[in-house]
């Protein structure tokens, strides 16, 4: 499926990874709307190609759902590209000092990061099948996003490595429900990459993330992100699978 002339929705388009894909699918001339909690970031880095941004909490099914309706109105018609990058971080420790249990980082992490996605991709799905398919027999593309972390997590992580982890696992499974409408479903696992919250690090903490990636030696750029992306759309054999983009590097246990 080409990006040009198409429909393009990415949530958390508002900074990192999402804004990247926002700004290259744009450039390759698809007509991108961003979904975003923070909806000043988020129109900010849409005003940079005239796109559309619209307000939504991706855990929650109302809000989705009109922000698709807006969405689908405002541009004359239902995304065919999607790419959730909508996510959080949290980390702690399933038993912390003092005995402190972090259940509530646990549902928050896989409210936001898991049924956010399955919730984005339920809501989007749902349109792309009354879609008309294009020439190829495709109805629409759904990308979302894993992490390394689901592999290998660590020590702190076991709340968004869960998370990123039932991303993947629902990867196949939703390839194979909407193959015969045409809707193909992909996963990227990202590796570190130079986003907000790792160029928050100290610089000798990001200087030692750094030396364990193999080559290259380095942090991913978020524009990385959005090249792979881009390629999963036009590329319509990829389906049902996850692909790690994370220059070889496999994370220790802390």
């Amino acid at each position: 499926m080409l990006v040009s002339g198409q429909t393009a929705l990415v949530t958390g388009g508002g900074s990192g990874l999402g804004a990247a894909t926002a700004r290259h699918l744009a450039k390759q001339g698809a007509n991108v709307v961003i979904l975003d909690f923070d909806i000043e970031r988020a129109e900010n880095v849409a005003l940079e190609f005239g796109g559309y941004a619209v307000k939504a909490d991706v855990s929650d099914p109302a809000a989705v759902d009109a922000a698709l309706d807006n969405a689908t109105e405002r541009l004359g018609g239902s995304p065919r590209i999607v790419v959730n990058c909508a996510g959080v971080g949290y980390a702690a420790r399933i038993v912390g000092r003092e005995g402190k249990l972090s259940f509530d980082v646990f549902e928050k992490t896989l409210r936001v990061n898991l049924f956010g996605t399955y919730n984005v991709m339920s809501h989007a799905a749902k349109r792309m099948m009354e879609l008309e398919p294009l020439e190829t027999g495709e109805r629409g593309v759904i990308i979302s996003t894993a992490s390394v972390a689901w592999e290998d997590g660590q020590l702190g992580q076991a709340a968004y490595a869960a998370s990123k982890g039932g991303i993947a696992s629902m990867c196949l499974p939703a390839a194979r429900e909407f193959a015969r409408f045409g809707i193909r479903v992909m996963a990227i696992a990202p590796g570190l990459f130079k986003t907000p919250m790792m160029e928050g690090l100290p610089e000798e903490v990001a200087e030692t993330i750094t030396a364990n990636i193999p080559f290259p030696p380095r942090l991913g750029e978020p524009e990385e992100y959005a090249l792979l992306a881009e390629h999963i759309v036009t590329n319509s054999f990829l389906n049902g699978t996850i692909i790690r983009l994370d220059g070889a590097v496999r994370l220790p246990p802390r």
